[in-house]
């Protein structure tokens, strides 16, 4: 009887260790469970700023890892995490000025912040990182700290953080832009676990990001309708999802993502404040407001973003310039209230850049020449602008850019490619305004070609006009109705269910004769349009 009751009280007793070693966490952001040295009190603090990590959270993150050192100041683990919150690896994004900082508060010196560490494990993490921000540019550390992190895995197999963060690492190696090769070696770390961790906050979402892209998306599928209920209370959690849904042409379902990271976002704050009416949850909202042909929805969420920017002390043009472009481009308004808005001369080149190319777009669409050459030439002033040797960092992936990847961010990160494209494009129709067909449609031949060899983007499409789109348009305005279907199913390889690519492809089968291919476009158009406000005309008829 006494060996009994000894074992009785021994279990309990090891229950209540475990318990005080995980501890507990605030609902709604996802379940995870990471055993440490820290104190009881620095719990549930600390688990709550290792899922809001692994939500892309970081704000919130530091927050709960500071409060966590408020309860244990020698909690090396809190520190850690706090500094893990500057690294944004697959937004190539890292503060390593600020993650140091941190860590100095912990201990001036790596091995005085090791002998802070209670653990062997501890101490492996607090190795890791110290790489993440060690000497070197960024682009070696990133590789570095893959390799570390894949050493803690193999250290520690059964580590569910470790194999979550080694996956991360390794999209963060991406540094030329999407790599399939890195992302399903990031997604065979994931695939194993996440079937029995429905709940861990980071299995599913760097799923997502491994497989974010019209190829691979299917497979992804599953990780997104679990995420938003893994973590229903982290806007990026619900924002998240849409990166599959974006890729497979699901519409209703971006809206719905999105329509929730917004409501969560925004809360109780003034409604001057731009990132509560700009910023990626609402650009994303208002391109899937677009695809559902909710026109009314689309333009109240351009024009809050614009009336936000202008209000702000530090106004978000590169948002305000994006929603406009992507909203002017799939309407085919070329005047009124949103083809109005202004920015001011003072704006960064990147923004000047998208704006003046709506402008000349639009001007080109109302058969005003002198105006699209005029916004043309700004365009290029931009560019060069932009691509000044003055205006390029030694090691631009080691910029200081805490927070979310703004659309300023967006606008310019693959860079020369989408420009070139853009300029093109321009000229190209200009050209074929001219009179210069031929020359116009080989422009937008190799302008289509180029956009081919850049690495796929996620989200609404990079190339704000996506150049087989337009090439399409062009060639079915020609007269040439089997190169512009065949120009438009390319487009539909990177934008799948795009309605205006759609609406191309089915107007093009038209033209050949081919009756059962343009049905079978309109009954999904007719689908994707359920709730529309206002349908393109070609549409009027069925």
């Amino acid at each position: 009887m006494r060996t009994e009751l000894r074992l009785m009280l021994l279990t309990a007793f090891l229950s209540l260790s475990v318990a005080a070693s995980v501890g507990a966490q605030a609902p709604g952001v996802g379940q995870v469970s990471f055993s440490n040295s820290g104190a009881a009190a620095a719990q549930q603090d600390f688990l709550t700023g290792l899922a809001q990590l692994h939500n892309f959270e970081y704000g919130p993150a530091a927050e709960f890892f500071r409060k966590a050192q408020q309860a244990d100041p020698n909690f090396a683990m809190a520190y850690w995490g706090e500094a893990m919150t500057h690294t944004h690896a697959v937004w190539m994004e890292q503060d390593a000025a600020a993650a140091r900082a941190i860590l100095q508060r912990l201990g001036p010196t790596p091995q005085a912040r090791l002998e802070k560490a209670k653990t062997e494990r501890e101490k492996d993490y607090l190795r890791a990182v110290e790489v993440l921000y060690g000497d070197g540019d960024k682009k070696a550390r990133d590789f570095a700290y893959a390799d570390a992190m894949a050493g803690v895995l193999r250290k520690y197999p059964e580590d569910i953080d470790a194999a979550a963060f080694t996956a991360l690492a390794l999209l963060g190696t991406a540094h030329d832009g999407r790599d399939f090769a890195i992302y399903m070696r990031s997604a065979a770390i994931l695939e194993p676990l996440f079937p029995s961790h429905q709940k861990h906050p980071g299995i599913a979402h760097y799923l997502i990001h491994s497989y974010d892209d019209p190829v691979h998306a299917p497979l992804g599928l599953r990780a997104a309708r679990e995420y938003s209920k893994i973590a229903p209370s982290a806007a990026h959690a619900q924002h998240m999802c849409s990166h599959i849904f974006v890729a497979m042409g699901l519409w209703d379902d971006v809206v719905e993502a999105n329509e929730a990271a917004v409501k969560i976002t925004r809360g109780p704050v003034p409604a001057n404040r731009p990132a509560a009416a700009c910023g990626h949850y609402p650009s994303w909202l208002t391109y899937g407001y677009l695809q559902q042909g909710r026109v009314e929805a689309a333009r109240t969420m351009v024009t809050a973003c614009h009336q936000a920017a202008s209000a702000a002390q530090t106004p978000t043009w590169g948002a305000v310039v994006a929603m406009r472009s992507r909203y002017l481009l799939d309407t085919d308004e070329w005047s009124g209230e949103v083809a109005a808005m202004t920015i001011p001369s003072s704006a960064q080149p990147p923004a000047a850049f998208t704006y003046e190319f709506a402008n000349a777009f639009s001007a080109i669409r109302r058969g005003d020449l002198p105006v699209a050459r005029a916004a043309l030439a700004r365009m290029e002033a931009a560019r060069q602008a932009i691509e000044a040797p003055a205006n390029k960092p030694a090691d631009p992936a080691h910029a200081s850019m805490p927070g979310m990847a703004t659309p300023e961010m967006q606008l310019d990160a693959g860079s020369t490619g989408r420009r070139k494209i853009l300029h093109d494009e321009i000229l190209a129709l200009i050209r074929q305004k001219e009179g210069q067909e031929r020359e116009g449609i080989d422009l937008l031949r190799a302008a289509a070609t180029l956009e081919e060899t850049l690495p796929f983007e996620f989200g609404p499409p990079f190339v704000d006009k996506p150049a087989y789109e337009l090439l399409g348009e062009t060639l079915l305005a020609s007269n040439q109705p089997k190169e512009a279907r065949a120009a438009f199913e390319k487009a539909l390889s990177r934008t799948p269910d795009r309605t205006a690519v759609l609406v191309g492809l089915m107007k093009a089968a038209a033209q050949m004769g081919d009756r059962k291919k343009e049905g079978e476009i309109n009954l999904r158009l007719q689908a994707i349009w359920h709730r529309a406000d206002r349908k393109p005309t070609e549409l009027q008829r069925y």
